[in-house]
């Protein structure tokens, strides 16, 4: 396979920067990159429809369709990439850099580059033949919020038969996956001199009280939800970040802990979020009014593939490769709401994301392309 087109979109797509972040001075619109693909998406026939993502920060979603009638085939992915760590790459991560059979940038793995390996699909499809519709999309700010699938699902503007979502997975099937909930506890005490404790109110101490709590839920949510398809098969609870006080000879006034939940499929996020707050309940009502709780960000739900036109047997078959869970979160719960069957599958290795040097091993080409092209031709051309 010549591989000189294919290069040539992955250099644009690296060097049109589209990185996502909460802290809004390193958070970038993702428009240039959709526009970029739009106009590639264009010359193969494609119509394309650009939509302003409510509620970001100057963000898109890019849906391309070709092909009419129901059902059809869905290949998506996200437009935008994580911040990277200043220094600590060899090469510019803006600047597409080959070696030892390598391609190395930012969002060469997670997962941009994706796009440029449908590019070279479809060169070898013959898109006249199309008896189903072929929709790509590219999605915005996937590495945040996830809004930009969040809101595409809420227009449900189409309804495929498949959705293949690129991330790397090593061309392995992902058919389910667990959740993500994070959230910040606040305790607000009342300051004081260390001398005289029944003058203030420790937050420490109430915190204490409800980390034991929490500890308890833990314990109850690794007993009741169990799935073995997991590699860590129960649901878990991270206390990732505490911090509280200013000194050890004054009462604590404010504590602060952010922790974190990764469901099964078999616990909703609302049931999740129910359970929490019940095992503060206790805390709250022995301290009334110096407890909240709040979302750091939008629930990403778990994951788990409808599999009503058996794609994890097609995905199986053309991969070669047994369908497995992953322990990550994606947008495959929201593309799932279109009511599709879903599949997280693509080139390159989750251990390469969000990491200085990333980069995507060209033994992915031909494998890739082959299978996109199959994907193609059994759902949007065989009758």
């Amino acid at each position: 396979m010549q591989h000189s087109s294919f290069l040539e979109h992955y250099r644009q797509i690296i060097q049109t920067p589209s990185i996502s972040a909460f802290d809004e001075k390193i958070d970038m619109s993702n428009r240039a990159i959709i526009d970029l693909l739009a106009s590639w998406l264009a010359d193969f026939g494609f119509s394309i429809n650009i939509q302003t993502v409510p509620g970001t920060n100057n963000k898109f979603n890019m849906l391309a369709q070709i092909g009419s009638g129901e059902g059809g085939l869905l290949l998506c992915g996200h437009s935008d990439t994580v911040p990277f760590d200043e220094g600590r790459w060899q090469s510019d991560p803006f600047s597409l850099t080959q070696r030892d059979g390598k391609i190395y940038g930012l969002g060469t793995c997670d997962m941009k580059g994706f796009f440029a390996f449908i590019l070279e699909a479809l060169k070898e499809v013959d898109l006249k033949k199309l008896n189903k519709p072929l929709y790509i999309l590219a999605s915005a700010d996937e590495e945040t919020s996830m809004a930009g699938a969040r809101f595409f699902a809420d227009q449900q503007l189409i309804k495929p038969d498949m959705a293949i979502i690129g991330e790397p997975t090593e061309l392995i099937p992902i058919y389910k996956h667990k959740g993500h909930i994070a959230q910040s506890l606040n305790i607000e005490g009342k300051a004081g001199h260390s001398s005289d404790p029944a003058k203030g109110v420790n937050a420490i101490e109430i915190m204490y009280r409800a980390i034991g709590q929490l500890m308890t839920l833990q314990e109850t949510l690794k007993q009741k939800y169990h799935d073995d398809a997991f590699s860590v098969p129960h649901v878990t609870m991270n206390l990732g970040h505490i911090h509280g006080g200013d000194g050890e000879n004054r009462i604590c006034g404010q504590c602060l802990l952010n922790f974190d939940l990764r469901a099964v499929p078999e616990l909703s996020d609302e049931e999740a979020l129910a359970m929490i707050d019940a095992a503060l309940a206790p805390v709250r009502k022995q301290f009334p009014n110096r407890l909240s709780l709040d979302l750091m960000y939008p629930t990403a739900p778990a994951f788990a593939c409808k599999d009503e036109q058996n794609i994890i047997a097609l995905a199986e078959k053309l991969t070669g490769k047994t369908a497995k869970s992953a322990n990550y979160a994606t947008e495959a719960p929201f593309i799932n709401l279109l009511g599709c069957d879903t599949l997280v599958l693509g080139p390159g290795s989750i251990d390469q994301a969000h990491q200085p040097d990333e980069f995507m091993h060209l033994d992915y080409v031909e494998p890739t392309v082959n299978l996109l092209q199959k994907f193609i031709h059994q759902v949007c051309i065989n009758k």
